[in-house]
């Protein structure tokens, strides 16, 4: 039987339509929530992060972690098996990640105008108009967010996108299941030998893509018949030994009989191709006022292969500790507003993990002593020899990772 997917507006019917179809076809309704878990066994990283995945807010430190293509990459994984069964109705983000090859998936999206969308919340949510607004505001915005980082789409409702666009505002519940229901019948989306086997090469690429991922390659994975395919998306100087890597990588993977690497569309973009570097910490926070100092340690950092982040006060440092959670922060001491020794207690109060390096030009044996006592992983003084600093942020990666296999 054919699979579903349905991708809808915020205050659209969804659940209702959901209901209706599944009540009537026994088909079993698959939420995000379900392959957030899936992908959680594969990962080990937990539902909320992965989460992050189909937020319109991206990481300050994705450009180095690659996190958001690593976490898509477990989660295309996890649909993919999840395909191994028929009778779905899957619903929510994840449900775009299965490609358009496997023909006996009917993409539907559902989405009305904002006046009808409107009133479903004030009328059913209990939402006032203008929290109603605000809510499909920021939830539109995270669905044109997942549509572009998937197909460069921006329009999260483009027709081309999906086999059936439904527009609530002019239909009921009952007649959107109903016309849902009789597309399902029809000869052209049953499961075929071709269709099935779309299945088996796109659960294949899945499992390259997740293999090359967790040794720090992000790279456009296809598959036919054992086949595979890498492309290499982002320009790099020795071009030949990275496609002989990626190779050596991909053949290990069950399943593989051959691979073949090429230069993908967007490879002569000015972006560089950064293969992630597990041995040093890649999600630095540096925190000074001295705002010519910061930028340049930060790029020397970055030259060391180290991600680094940038904050001038501690207020935004704060701000970005709760969004984006360093690995490591690199702390003046004295600072207007919220000074480094409150920025030190405020992290290791709500986020011990996060280990935290003071560097001052104004410190003493006192100052040393207090930030020892309330949990900085070390205490040096500007200015510092960059090897050092690297170093001491490489002891304190491998603090962390001790500490996450506890």
């Amino acid at each position: 039987m054919s699979v579903i997917t349905v991708f809808s507006g915020v205050f659209c019917g969804e659940q209702d339509i959901i209901a209706d179809v599944t009540a009537s076809t026994g088909y079993r309704s698959v939420t995000d929530s379900e392959i957030l878990s899936r992908a959680q066994k594969v990962s080990g990283v937990s539902k909320d992060k992965l989460k992050r995945a189909f937020s319109s807010k991206t990481s300050v430190f994705n450009k180095f972690t690659q996190e958001k293509e690593c976490t898509i990459a477990c989660l295309r994984l996890a649909v993919a098996e999840l395909l191994s069964e028929d009778h779905l109705a899957v619903c929510g983000f994840l449900g775009l990640l299965i490609p358009k090859d496997i023909s006996h998936v009917i993409r539907i999206c559902l989405i009305a105008d904002m006046k009808y969308r409107i009133r479903q919340a004030v009328e059913k949510e209990g939402f006032s108009e203008k929290e109603a607004k605000k809510a499909i505001r920021l939830a539109d915005g995270d669905r044109a967010a997942w549509t572009n980082t998937l197909f460069d789409q921006s329009d999260p409702w483009e027709n081309s996108l999906y086999d059936i666009v439904i527009p609530m505002s002019k239909m009921d519940i009952a007649r959107a299941g109903a016309l849902i229901e009789g597309n399902m019948l029809k000869d052209i989306v049953r499961p075929t030998v071709q269709s099935q086997k779309a299945v088996n090469d796109f659960l294949l690429a899945a499992k390259v893509e997740v293999a090359l991922s967790g040794q720090g390659h992000i790279v456009t994975v296809s598959a036919t018949d054992g086949a595979v395919t890498l492309s290499i998306n982002k320009h790099v100087l020795m071009l030949g030994r990275l496609k002989e890597e990626l190779k050596s990588l991909a053949e290990k993977v069950p399943g593989v009989a051959s691979v073949q690497t090429q230069v993908g569309k967007d490879y002569h973009r000015a972006n560089i191709y950064r293969k992630h570097n597990f041995e040093v910490p890649s999600k630095v926070l540096l925190v000074d006022d001295e705002r010519e100092f910061v930028e340049t340690l930060s790029e020397r950092l970055q030259l060391r292969d180290m991600g680094s982040a940038v904050a001038y006060d501690g207020e935004s440092a704060l701000s970005l500790v709760k969004e984006d959670e360093p690995e490591v922060m690199i702390i003046d001491l004295k600072m207007p507003g919220i000074d480094g020794l409150e920025i030190l207690k405020k992290v290791k109060a709500t986020q011990p993990q996060i280990e935290v390096v003071v560097l001052t030009g104004h410190g003493c044996e006192v100052d040393r002593k207090q930030c020892m006592d309330l949990g900085a992983f070390a205490y040096m003084q500007k200015p510092v020899d960059i090897n050092l600093l690297s170093e001491t942020l490489k002891k304190a990666h491998e603090k962390i990772n001790r500490n996450l296999k506890k």
